[in-house]
C-alpha cells in the first residue's frame, strides 16, 4: 500500500515537473515574436518548427485525454496549454509573413487541423478504447520525431558559426528536463506509448541525446568564446 501511495506521489511529482520545464520552452520563442512584432516582418524565420510544435502538442493532448488514456491527464494539460502558445505564435507570423509566407503558413495550420480532426473523428468513431489509445499513441511517437529537425540545424549552425548566441542555454536545459520529467512519469504510470516515446526522451534515447549535446556544446563554445553579443532570435532559419 505504501509503495503504492510513493509510486503515485513520485509519478505526479515527475508530471508537474515537466509541465514547468515544458512552460519553458513554450515561453521561449517570445523573444522571436517580440522581434517580429517590432520590424512588422518575418524577415528569415522559418515557420516549420512552430507547425510541428502545434501538430505535436495537438496529437500528445488528444493522447493524454481520460477517454483515450485514463490517468494521464498531466500529459493532457501541458499540451493543451503548449498547443494555446504555438496557435498565438503562428497566427503572429501570418500576419506580419509576406504574401508567400502567408498562404504557406495558412495551409499548413489549415492542415495541421484538418489533421487533427480526422484523427479525433476516427479515433472516437471507429476505434475501441484499446485500440484508440494504441493508436494515438503510435501517432503521438510520429509526431515527437518530427521535431527533431530543429536541434540538429542548431546543432550544425552552433557548430558552423562557433558561437551559442542561436541556442539560448535555459531554451536548452529545458529540453532535457522536459523530456527526462516525462520519461520519468511514463515509466511510473508503466503507460506503453510513453515507453515508446522515452525511446525517443531518456539517457540512451534520441531526444536527450540531443540536449546532452546542446548543453555540452553551450559549455564549450561559451567558455571558449563567449555567448557572443549579437541577440538573433532562434528561429531564425539559416538551414
Amino acid at each position: 500500500m505504501l509503495s503504492t501511495v510513493l509510486s503515485s506521489g513520485c509519478s505526479d511529482a515527475a508530471g508537474l515537473a515537466g509541465n514547468l520545464f515544458a512552460f519553458v520552452l513554450f515561453v521561449s520563442p517570445i523573444p522571436t515574436c517580440r522581434r517580429i512584432i517590432r520590424n512588422q516582418s518575418t524577415e528569415q524565420f522559418s515557420e516549420l518548427p512552430c507547425i510541428y510544435a502545434l501538430l505535436n502538442c495537438l496529437i500528445c493532448l488528444w493522447y493524454g485525454m481520460p477517454f483515450v488514456t485514463p490517468g494521464v491527464i498531466l500529459v493532457a494539460t501541458v499540451n493543451s496549454i503548449g498547443a494555446a502558445f504555438q496557435l498565438i505564435y503562428a497566427i503572429i507570423f501570418i500576419i506580419y509573413a509576406d504574401k508567400s509566407k502567408k498562404l504557406r503558413m495558412s495551409a499548413l495550420l489549415i492542415a495541421v487541423f484538418a489533421f487533427f480532426g480526422m484523427v479525433v473523428f476516427v479515433s472516437l468513431r471507429f476505434l475501441e478504447t484499446h485500440l484508440r489509445q494504441m493508436v494515438v499513441g503510435y501517432l503521438s511517437v510520429f509526431s515527437l520525431i518530427s521535431m527533431f529537425a530543429s536541434p540538429l540545424f542548431i546543432i550544425n549552425l552552433v557548430i558552423k558559426t562557433q558561437s551559442v548566441e542561436y541556442m539560448p542555454f535555459y531554451l536548452s536545459l529545458s529540453t532535457f528536463l522536459t523530456s527526462l520529467s516525462f520519461s520519468t512519469y511514463g515509466v511510473l504510470k508503466f503507460d506503453p506509448f510513453l515507453y515508446v516515446s522515452m525511446f525517443l526522451q531518456v539517457p540512451n534515447g534520441i531526444g536527450t541525446i540531443l540536449g546532452i549535446v546542446q548543453l555540452a556544446l553551450y559549455y564549450y563554445y561559451s567558455s571558449k568564446y563567449g555567448e557572443g553579443c549579437s541577440r538573433e532570435p532562434l528561429l531564425a532559419s539559416y538551414a
